[in-house]
């Protein structure tokens, strides 16, 4: 063979696949905890089996990357946590009652465009919303934003367009904790920790949704 051509020749070599994990600590230590958790049985051997289909799991099966650009503000957090802290008791209570009621709730599903279209945030008003009793998303679309809002009672929250702005209250805490300026300003509010630094302009998220009446459903 010439030596010319022997210089030419493709590399037999292939470089290996590696196997590789792109999640943090912070997921494999919840994965494990959910492993442990689920067999109810702390053990060394639970450990390291739940340690080791974490990393499996992420490398696998690995999440899509989400952009994330925000800052912690820690006023903001407390904030946020007091508020749901108190609607989480305050709608403990008012469920409590109106199962002593005679009269059927009147419930409501109720469409709620939010003001930011970041899937964090998204994901964590729709959490946060459906941790309080009485209430729950059952639906949500991330390519516009929009979240299906299910009261139990709409007597109990306030009214309609009080239910609408309670979704839209937890949005912008949770901006305040978490947001970048700039994803303070794209949402129409003035950058701070407070819901007292106010707001820029009216956005399209403050205004109850034509359909809201046509989508009402009575409880059974």
């Amino acid at each position: 063979m010439s030596p010319h051509l022997a210089e030419h020749r493709p590399s037999e070599h292939r470089p290996r696949r590696r196997f590789r994990t792109r999640a943090n600590w912070g997921v494999l230590l919840w994965l494990t905890v959910v492993w442990v958790a689920l067999w109810g049985d702390l053990t060394f051997a639970n450990v390291v089996i739940g340690a080791f289909l974490a990393v499996l799991i992420t490398a696998v099966l690995p999440l899509p990357s989400t952009p994330f650009d925000g800052r912690f503000r820690p006023w903001g957090v407390v904030l946020l946590l007091a508020y749901f802290l108190w609607d989480v008791v305050k709608a403990s209570v008012e469920v409590a009652a109106l199962a002593l009621r005679r009269r059927p709730p009147r419930g409501a599903v109720i469409r709620v465009r939010l003001r930011s279209h970041n899937d964090v945030y998204l994901t964590m008003v729709a959490g946060m919303t459906s941790l309080v009793p009485g209430s729950v998303v059952i639906e949500a679309h991330r390519i516009t934003g929009t979240l299906y809002h299910h009261v139990l009672d709409v007597e109990m929250h306030g009214g309609l367009e009080r239910s609408h702005q309670a979704v839209l209250d937890q949005e912008e805490r949770i901006l305040r904790a978490f947001g970048s300026r700039e994803e303070l300003i794209e949402a129409g509010l003035v950058p701070g920790s407070s819901p007292r630094a106010g707001r820029l302009r009216s956005t399209s998220g403050d205004r109850v949704d034509a359909d809201m009446d046509a989508r009402r459903e009575e409880e059974t």
